[in-house]
């Protein structure tokens, strides 16, 4: 089988219903999520297997719903259902509340980094920032985008931060603070950013 197809030679590619150029914001939006999940499938490659079983489940289920939220705008097919379930979402806020209560307390912004693993989820956390970014762009341009892929990507990126301290934690690898930063966690939790 050929991997490639010579349709997109002259800058157009295939969306689920019709045809975008390469540079189209929704093009845009779901390569971006594309790329959060490469880094999370490298973050995967780097954690040991029995301290992080947990951490591994929950990332290839997270990859699993990232070629959903992609799926989903990739599509401007008019009766396509949604991938994508409200319950990831759930799923989500229920494991950043348990990581948060086994990571220790912070108060300040923290420098990403620490082991390859959580370096590697840092990134994904930022690509995931675009991501979401790169669909609010979108959504300004096309009122009929759902706005679940939105709301998971958004959950997403914060369960990224609690994940990065956890598999930093659970190596006996110390958060560094910002040394600049205020104070922006209580008792261990950020202020709610939306």
């Amino acid at each position: 089988m050929k991997i490639y197809t010579k349709t997109g030679d002259k800058g157009q590619t295939h969306i689920i219903g019709g045809r975008a150029y390469k540079d189209d914001s929704r093009v845009e939006a779901y390569g971006t999520v594309d790329e959060a999940n490469c880094f999370v499938g490298q973050a995967i490659s780097l954690l040991a297997e029995d301290i992080f079983l947990d951490v591994k489940e929950d990332l290839e289920k997270i990859q699993h719903e990232l070629f959903d939220c992609g799926g989903d705008l990739a599509s401007i097919a008019k009766e396509r259902p949604l991938k994508l379930s409200e319950e990831a979402v759930v799923y989500l806020e229920e494991r950043i509340d348990a990581l948060m209560e086994e990571a220790p307390p912070i108060e300040k912004f923290i420098l990403p980094g620490g082991t390859p693993a959580a370096a590697a989820i840092h990134i994904a956390r930022t690509v995931t920032r675009r991501a979401e970014r790169c669909v609010v762009t979108l959504m300004k341009e096309d009122e009929h985008v759902p706005e679940l892929p939105l709301k998971y990507l958004n959950r997403l990126s914060d369960y990224f931060f609690a994940l990065a301290r956890i598999i930093n934690f659970r190596s006996d690898v110390g958060d560094i603070e910002y040394v600049r930063s205020a104070k922006v966690f209580r008792g261990g939790k950020a202020k709610k950013e939306n």
